[in-house]
């Protein structure tokens, strides 16, 4: 969590902003970057990543749950999902789905006021991921398993 001084106006600079930062509203620069690596360059493309914030962001409206993408590399890839789980945003109510390349596997966790989220719809994001990950297709993974969450949890 950052803290600081209210902006009241939005600060606006002529610079360019780095690759994946973006200006928000309130002024703070929202920016992605590789966890404690040197940045040598975005894992994604642009429009990979524009797919990406969309769907998450129809899926936290729609929803009013918090959604966390997480990719790592980890030797027990469901430990790794539980430590990581309550330091992301929101993490009582949010879901986290960690994808985990390497080893091959998908973790989703939900927070406690996440009531939503049964241990069923988390399967189905799991085996919605599933297709896309076999076919080399990580980002369109990560959004179809959001996007099959976002819809058991408004379905009636």
């Amino acid at each position: 969590m950052a803290s600081g001084d209210v902006i009241h106006a939005p600060a606006r600079s002529d610079a360019p902003l780095p690759h994946a930062a973006a200006l928000t509203s309130s002024g703070r620069i929202s920016e992605a970057r590789a966890d404690s690596i040197e940045f040598a360059g975005p894992p994604f493309e642009d429009d990979e990543m524009i797919d990406l914030d969309d769907t998450l962001t129809s899926a936290i409206r729609a929803t009013g749950v918090r959604f966390n993408v997480y990719i790592a590399d980890a030797a027990d890839p469901a430990a790794a999902t539980d430590t990581v789980f309550p330091s992301t945003p929101e993490a009582e109510n949010s879901v986290l789905i960690a994808v985990y390349p390497n080893q091959k596997a998908v973790e989703i966790r939900s927070g406690r006021d996440a009531t939503q989220v049964t241990d069923r719809i988390a399967q189905l994001g799991v085996t919605a991921a599933v297709g896309p990950f076999g076919q080399g297709q990580l980002i369109d993974g990560i959004i179809s398993a959001i996007r099959v969450i976002a819809n058991a949890i408004i379905a009636p």
